[in-house]
């Protein structure tokens, strides 16, 4: 990432915090033992997307840090006149990123709640860069409505 200091253009890496919801229902088991409650299956799927984020690589990301340490919190949906709990599992993730396009797959899983820059201040960028970062979006975000279809 290009960034201005004073008259001065010096390359350093985009630094951010994002935050993903991981969203769980309860799960009835097998007869009458087994099942787990929603909490704990929101507390389950959260690890194991920790596991999966540390052991594979993504290219231009550094993951920094993973904060798991908000509570699970719990929410009623309604569907089709039926009402159920859902819980989801709080994570904060925090990165570096060689571009901006390197972080576009985090803001499209549906996890996503928020994200917060935490570095540089100011950044420049040129038209072919602003063009290269809307194509990738339009790309990822094309993948995904065929996904659905």
């Amino acid at each position: 990432m290009k960034i201005k200091i004073n008259d001065e253009i010096v390359m350093e890496k985009l630094r951010l915090r994002i935050r993903l919801d991981f969203r769980a229902e309860e799960r009835s088991g097998r007869f009458l033992f087994g099942g787990k409650t929603n909490l704990a299956m929101a507390e389950s799927v959260r690890e194991q997307q920790i596991n999966l984020l540390k052991n594979v690589p993504l290219q231009g990301i550094n993951l920094q840090d993973f904060d798991s340490t908000m509570e699970v919190y719990v929410m009623t949906e309604e569907t089709n006149r039926r009402s159920r709990d859902v819980a989801y599992a709080p994570l904060i993730l925090t990165l570096k990123a060689d571009n901006i396009e390197d972080v576009v797959p985090f803001l499209l899983r549906p996890e996503f709640r928020k994200i917060e820059i935490l570095g540089p201040e100011n950044i420049n960028m040129t038209k072919q860069e602003m063009e290269r970062l809307l194509f990738s979006i339009y790309k990822l975000f094309r993948a995904r409505i065929e996904s659905w279809n």
